[in-house]
């Protein structure tokens, strides 16, 4: 009996080690694949933050909507200024309209959050730290990658930009028309003069078109749009009366 076992087991031997011949391969294969996916993960990451940290200091040239929407166009209308060439009154006036509590969160307004979801998701909640990231980095449309990577880069940003650069940018990136880019090219669109000369109410109007520039004109506006622009106006004067405007204002 002991010899005819130990003639199985001999039997089996072979089987046994060809499993564990797979079973190491397959292992280091695995291993191999985590590896280079922790990798790329860390480059992508790593990238990321040089991106970010160059934009802090260097104007941004091109946005991937402005390169995509160029080559739709034929071109488009843009030109950077620094925030100091931005009239006071349409740094306000965007602020106020699109992020009233801009100088007291760190990227996500919490408060906006939980009252967006009260509402079912019909309000928006982004702050203009996650437009920023959007504009600047990512790409328009809703997917659960952009969301996701606006709230990883968000933070960093917020990280390594003061205020005062996260809505210089986002003045010189945004869309005011269809092919509109940036508060320089947008006063100049619809008025005719530069970013510094707007008047309180050019300004509400450029802030009051901004959720639906396509659809929105701020040197014809509509009722509704005016009634928004004399809103921001009302907004605008309460973030500068209640000091909301310290970390962007000279």
């Amino acid at each position: 009996m002991a010899k005819r076992a130990t003639s199985r087991k001999r039997k089996r031997d072979p089987v046994r080690k060809a499993l564990t011949r797979e079973t190491s391969w397959f292992r280091g294969v695995v291993q191999r694949v985590v590896r280079w996916v922790t990798r790329a993960i860390l480059l992508f990451v790593a990238l990321g933050v040089v991106w970010v940290a160059l934009y802090a200091v260097v104007p941004v040239p091109r946005t991937p909507y402005m390169i995509s929407e160029g080559w739709r166009l034929n071109g488009i209308e843009r030109d950077w200024v620094p925030i100091e060439e931005i009239s006071p009154h349409l740094q306000r006036a965007v602020v106020a309209a699109e992020d009233a509590n801009f100088c007291l969160h760190w990227g996500f307004d919490m408060n906006a959050i939980r009252d967006a979801i009260a509402d079912g998701g019909s309000r928006g909640a982004s702050t203009i730290s996650q437009q920023t990231v959007k504009n600047t980095f990512l790409w328009h449309g809703r997917s659960w990658l952009r969301k996701a990577l606006e709230a990883t880069i968000t933070p960093v940003m917020e990280l390594i930009w003061p205020k005062r650069r996260v809505l210089e940018v986002y003045l010189n990136v945004a869309e005011f028309d269809e092919g509109v880019f940036g508060a320089e090219a947008a006063a100049l669109h619809y008025f005719g003069v530069t970013a510094a000369d707007l008047t309180p109410t050019q300004a509400a109007r450029l802030a009051a078109i901004l959720p639906s520039p396509q659809t929105r004109s701020a040197s014809d506006p509509s009722n509704a749009t005016r009634r928004r622009a004399a809103s921001i106006l009302d907004g605008a004067a309460t973030i500068r009366a209640d000091g909301r405007d310290a970390c962007f204002a000279n």
